[in-house]
């Protein structure tokens, strides 16, 4: 066996040095952070989160708000999203281009958030829900879920309702 050359283990030696040069030093900031728990973390979060809510641009949503709601918003004021009405619901956003499977996702986060806020736990059947009940939109059923809500001439503040579905004899 043929050990290697001093040239080579001092072009390693070089290598490790300059890799060593380039690795910047832990600072005490970057050591503060590394000290932080999980618990330290969240409370930041959501502390910066109440700040961001309290703009007048965000102030109507609720206090443990998502950061999908927040980019709602903003989508919404740029007009980049739409507010489609459920019947029974309230209004939920939507962006402009979205399919009818978007607007049930939409439903169902809506939903979700809103147990989870009041403090209900309730699971609800979304495939029992959806196999069930059609969404209507002036009497026009919402059946396919790759076909966008304009193709079916729904519009921002527009009124979707739930109706349910008749059993094939």
């Amino acid at each position: 066996m043929e050990k290697p050359s001093e040239e080579a283990a001092g072009g390693q030696n070089v290598k490790e040095k300059e890799e060593a040069q380039t690795m910047p030093d832990i600072t005490e900031e970057e050591e503060d952070v590394e000290s932080f728990t999980h618990a330290d973390i969240l409370d930041i979060f959501e502390e910066g989160l109440a700040r961001l809510v309290q703009d007048p641009l965000l102030c109507d949503l609720p206090i443990q708000v998502t950061l999908e709601e927040i980019n709602s918003q903003i989508a919404l004021e740029y007009g980049q999203a739409m507010t489609v009405k459920v019947l029974k619901a309230d209004a939920i956003v939507v962006v402009q281009d979205a399919s009818v499977l978007d607007l049930k996702k939409a439903i169902r986060r809506f939903v979700e958030l809103k147990q989870q806020r009041e403090g209900g736990v309730r699971h609800i059947s979304w495939r029992y829900t959806w196999r069930s009940y059609n969404l209507v939109f002036q009497g026009e059923k919402l059946e396919d879920d790759r076909v966008r809500l304009k193709d079916y001439g729904i519009r921002n503040r527009d009124e979707v309702t739930f109706m349910k579905r008749l059993r094939k004899k």
